[in-house]
């Protein structure tokens, strides 16, 4: 029977996550390696527990969508413009030169021309969901690296629509490609204005009318329509379903709406991720990777190292630093779940023979296995390579005159330049220290006191002084690195007290319980901001601005947060 054939697919899936996940997390592995493992396990290449394997792997393509619809909540249109730079300028060069540079490899391996150009293309591509995935995993998302890689994972998604119409065509008449494309292009214009309305004028008066039923399951029916009618209208339209999804998240994400419809979606979300992930390692076949295993091996070596050099590079003359600009280059060296589709299309319109596309289908799921072992390696691979331009310790120890009483500033961008101009100003002495070297000479240029070094090394807090110093502030884009400098210095530093950014008042408040003596949230100070100036546009007098400022402060926002929470 299906229905009960259907069932049993659905239990093996549930239990195959539920037993094998736990155990690799309690390894300390990421979540994803579990998923894939247990994809492994009960895939056709596996014990083929499975029914109906393409069945899951047609409902496992919604766990991108919406990964892309939770990343979209948290964007909004102004910053997408202020990323503009990025998607189009490194992204676009980004898919160009993979593309060109792996499709020439193709042809110096003797494939021809139509051949190489869609293994070059199919390899360009990276994997949003895991890369994105392990990004959040690690807290890095909102980081400069995390910003940088999702803009070029959002172009890539812009181009998929373009390179299956440009695959489609490889084997017809050359001339037809431009205009081809040119059609395509203004289609997506076309999909991307029309959201850009919708969402603008219609969105949130349809929301506010549903919301005014006081039914939330009809608010939770409306999103899911949002996000799968969008996403099909601009699959329609040669986009990419995700990239529909994202558009539609960002839309919202300027709307009050925005929290309650990502309480709603994130279970979804973790389940047909969690399900993508598991499609993903169906798809490894571990006979035939064994079989070949010198073959598949050099293919995926020879992915990984071209792209995270070619990506970095391009980062570098984009004026990022060695250490970012590997990091980002190695968290996108490998191939997408677009790749898979851009080979497989190729296959069956024979642009690419059986035998070259089974290798690479299984190099490109290698490197997509691979993805956290790389993220996790990247962080100290980078570090490892700056650190051979960058002073050494004993080289800060020699520049630096011993302070008492001074303050050290863990990270030296927007907000640790505030607080340093503060203290330049009553006289406070300071030491900053960052791991962005362009930023070190920079503002070494300006005679103040930045030192390139890894706040989470004990040997560095010691070259500063940590001993000595009466305070240091940690602002630094990175959850991971913030806490793990925090206890570094907690642990080695008993009596100093810390200050440290947290990126909202949940996070606030995990510090403080870590050993921070106060953590300050950046999106409540802003608030408490934009109150006060609101306050006095309306004519209330400094003098009880001030007086609403410190009182909400000394309560640690607990009468602010009240303020702001909506009514029941």
């Amino acid at each position: 029977m299906p229905e009960s054939s259907n069932l049993l697919d659905v239990l093996i899936l549930l239990v195959a996550a539920v037993f094998v996940v736990p155990i690799v997390q309690r390894l300390r592995f990421s979540p994803i390696f579990g998923y894939l493992a247990a994809g492994a396990l009960i895939g056709p290449y596996g014990f083929a527990m499975l029914a109906d394997v393409e069945g899951v792997k047609a409902l496992a393509k919604f766990g991108v969508v919406f990964l892309l619809f939770m990343i979209g909540l948290e964007l909004s249109v102004e910053r997408l413009r202020l990323m503009s730079r990025l998607v189009f300028g490194l992204g676009t060069l980004q898919v160009l030169t993979c593309g060109l540079v792996l499709g020439a490899v193709a042809i110096w391996f003797g494939e021809a021309a139509p051949t190489a150009i869609l293994i070059g293309a199919g390899l360009a591509l990276s994997s949003t969901a895991i890369v994105l995935q392990t990004l959040v995993e690690r807290g890095e998302l909102a980081s400069r690296v995390g910003r940088t890689t999702l803009s070029i994972l959002l172009f890539q998604d812009l181009a998929v629509g373009p390179l299956l119409l440009l695959v489609g065509m490889l084997g017809e008449d050359a001339a037809s490609i431009p205009l081809a494309l040119g059609e395509t292009a203004i289609r997506a214009a076309i999909a991307l204005v029309a959201i850009f309305v919708f969402g603008r004028l219609l969105l949130r008066p349809i929301y506010r009318m549903i919301a005014s039923t006081a039914n939330p399951e009809i608010l939770s029916a409306v999103t899911l329509l949002l996000v799968l009618g969008i996403g099909w209208a601009t699959e329609q339209l040669g986009i990419s379903m995700a990239l529909g999804a994202f558009l539609a998240g960002m839309m919202l994400a300027e709307t009050e709406y925005r929290h309650h419809v990502a309480a709603d979606i994130q279970p979804l979300r973790a389940i047909f991720l969690g399900l993508f992930f598991m499609a993903v390692g169906m798809l490894i076949d571990l006979a035939y990777i064994l079989d070949h295993a010198a073959l598949v091996g050099s293919i995926v070596l020879g992915i990984l190292f071209t792209k995270s050099v070619l990506i970095a590079v391009l980062c570098r003359v984009f004026g990022y630093n060695w250490n970012r600009s590997l990091r980002i280059g190695l968290l996108l060296a490998q191939g997408g779940e677009f790749s898979f589709i851009l080979f497989g299309a190729g296959m069956q319109l024979g642009v690419l023979s059986e035998p070259t596309g089974q290798l690479l289908l299984a190099a490109v799921a290698l490197t997509m296995v691979l993805t956290p072992v790389l993220a996790f390696f990247s962080t100290r691979i980078a570090r490892a390579m700056t650190e051979k331009t960058g002073p050494k310790v004993e080289e800060i120890v020699k520049k630096i005159k011993p302070l008492q009483g001074h303050v050290i500033l863990a990270g030296f961008g927007r907000q640790g330049q505030t607080v340093a101009r503060l203290l330049t100003e009553r006289g406070i002495p300071y030491m900053g220290i960052d791991m962005d070297a362009n930023n070190v000479t920079f503002w070494r240029g300006r005679k103040l006191p930045i030192y390139y070094g890894d706040a989470r090394r004990l040997d560095v807090l010691n070259a500063v002084g940590a001993g000595r110093a009466s305070a240091a502030l940690i602002a630094i884009d990175s959850r991971q690195a913030t806490e793990r400098t925090l206890a570094v210095l907690r642990k080695n530093f008993p009596n100093l007290r810390i200050v440290v950014r947290a990126h909202d008042r949940q996070h606030g408040r995990a510090l403080e319980v870590a050993g921070a003596t106060v953590a300050v949230s950046e999106t409540l100070e802003a608030s408490l901001h934009l109150a006060g100036t609101v306050l006095h546009a309306i004519g209330t007098p400094d003098e009880d601005i001030h007086a609403i400022m410190k009182e909400a402060r000394r309560n640690n926002y607990a009468s602010f947060e009240r303020a702001i929470e909506p009514p029941a």
